[in-house]
């Protein structure tokens, strides 16, 4: 019952603690202490560790970690065309509060062809080459975009109305698929804080505060992302992660997927959905019954990456049955329920327990599935 086509059995969300060495020639690199060629010389040589890491620990896909990045979101869309990074309030997380920095609109979007990340994905394919693993590229959804800042952060001038916004949004990442297909990349990732947050009270009032219908938006959502993956090639795998906040070990939105499931397990047409489920803030398994039967899966990320603290494996195994209740066991898969540096500053664990982390989960898989 093992996966030859991502999401595997045994999988993980995407980032990885950044090494001393990385955050180290980081603070070194913005006081101009090294050249930028220096700083990707020792990024790329940590990205090389951690690519044998996971496949020492039994994965069969490999990530770069993120550690190029400052953020999980905004490095990847302050480099489309017509998107800019400026300086505003943090934002707030249960008890912490993030870098102020924000994500607007300033002109017509669009995915150019030297965006950066390509660069980084053709690295982590060549360095995964002899490996046995998949390089996995994560990179955020378009729905990112337009809630981080809402109409407020598209500018009026260049999108009178939002309309012609979500369309130009949607060939935006038909063409960065395109892209990254054409790079080699055969598993793709788009993170994703919104549905989430469409699961809370609290986070859909300051929506509305702002002034947003928000009773339209999955099915706006749903649209521009199945319009962004509709020409993937059949032998490219597109996965979603679904992310309640992921801040050095804090979170911000509660609430079970009810109110969102029919739509994103139902109607948008990923292959993949990366579901937070390491605490009662996430809710039951029941939501589960609206993924259509066939060859989706669901990734149950039932162990936390906020801590360093090992989950026990029959409380783990246990987990999977109860999901198996809702979704046949072959449509399940296991993972961390999120990244372990959605910023580079990291959660509160140490890089020994990331990796025990994940050994675990692929030891669970083996047994659940069979190796």
């Amino acid at each position: 019952m093992q996966r030859t086509r991502p999401p595997f059995r045994a999988d993980h969300v995407g980032s990885l603690l950044r090494p001393f060495r990385v955050k180290d020639a980081r603070t070194k690199r913005a006081k101009r202490q090294i050249s930028a060629d220096d700083l990707r010389r020792i990024e790329d040589s940590e990205i090389e560790k951690a690519i044998h890491k996971q496949r020492e620990v039994g994965l069969r896909l490999a990530t770069d970690g993120e550690f190029r990045r400052s953020w999980w979101h905004f490095d990847f869309l302050s480099h489309l065309t017509g998107c800019e990074l400026y300086e505003t309030e943090g934002i707030k997380f249960a008890g912490v509060v993030t870098r102020g920095e924000n994500i607007r609109t300033n002109g017509r979007i669009d995915f150019p062809d030297d965006h950066p990340m390509l660069a980084h994905f053709k690295f982590l394919k060549d360095k995964c080459a002899g490996t046995g693993l998949m390089p996995k590229m994560t990179i955020p959804s378009p729905a990112v975009l337009h809630f981080r800042g809402g109409r407020q952060a598209i500018s009026t001038d260049v999108y009178p109305e939002l309309g012609p916004f979500f369309e130009d949004l949607g060939r935006t990442y038909r063409k960065a698929v395109k892209a990254f297909y054409d790079a080699g990349c055969r598993y793709l990732q788009f993170d994703d804080t919104v549905w989430a947050y469409l699961c809370s009270e609290e986070e859909l009032n300051k929506v509305r505060a702002r002034g947003e219908n928000v009773d339209s938006l999955q099915q706006t959502y749903a649209r521009v992302i199945n319009y962004a993956i509709a020409e993937r090639p059949a032998d490219m795998a597109i996965t979603t992660h679904v992310c309640r906040g992921n801040f050095r070990s804090t979170w911000i939105s509660s609430g079970g997927y009810e109110p969102v499931a029919e739509t994103l397990l139902g109607r948008t047409n990923y292959d993949g959905y990366f579901l937070e489920y390491d605490s009662d803030r996430a809710g039951g398994f029941e939501p589960l019954r609206f993924l259509p039967k066939g060859n989706k899966v669901v990734v149950v990320g039932a162990l936390t990456s906020k801590s360093g603290q090992l989950e026990s494996k029959d409380d783990i195994k246990r987990r999977l049955e109860e999901a198996s209740k809702f979704v046949a066991l072959e449509q399940l898969a296991l993972s961390p329920q999120c990244g372990f540096a959605s910023t580079e500053e990291g959660n509160l664990l140490t890089e020994d327990e990331q990796w025990a982390k994940l050994r675990f989960v692929v030891e669970v898989a083996d047994e659940v599935w069979g190796r």
